[in-house]
């Protein structure tokens, strides 16, 4: 039963991960051409890295961290019940996202990227 429902459990998440990874490509591939900078500002907040290139375009990156947490054990015997409890904590591991918009010289994004 619980297998069973393990199982389910694990396809739905990994089945809504999915969705969302393309309804998240699919709004930034529907902005390209008619997305601006200041709409970028606005929504995003100012940027964390920002160039301007040789020809004038301007490339702006955002940059979301995040911690994975610490770690939290509790001590057990050969036949799984408790004989004790304690605090382990390791340091935070953090991870960036980083999205990466392109506009023109019209302050048009004209690509996107995400890593």
């Amino acid at each position: 039963m619980r297998r069973k429902f393990a199982a389910k459990f694990l396809s739905l998440t990994a089945a809504l991960f999915l969705v969302g990874c393309v309804s998240y490509q699919a709004q930034w591939n529907a902005r390209v051409g008619n997305y601006t900078y200041d709409q970028a500002v606005v929504e995003l907040g100012p940027p964390d890295k920002r160039a301007q290139l040789s020809d004038n375009q301007t490339v702006a990156e955002w940059i979301s961290r995040y911690s994975t947490g610490g770690t939290v054990g509790v001590a057990t015997d050969f036949y799984g019940r408790p004989i004790g409890g304690g605090f382990m904590q390791t340091a935070p591991v953090y991870r960036e996202s980083k999205l990466r918009l392109t506009f023109n010289t019209n302050n048009v994004l004209t690509a996107w990227s995400r890593n």
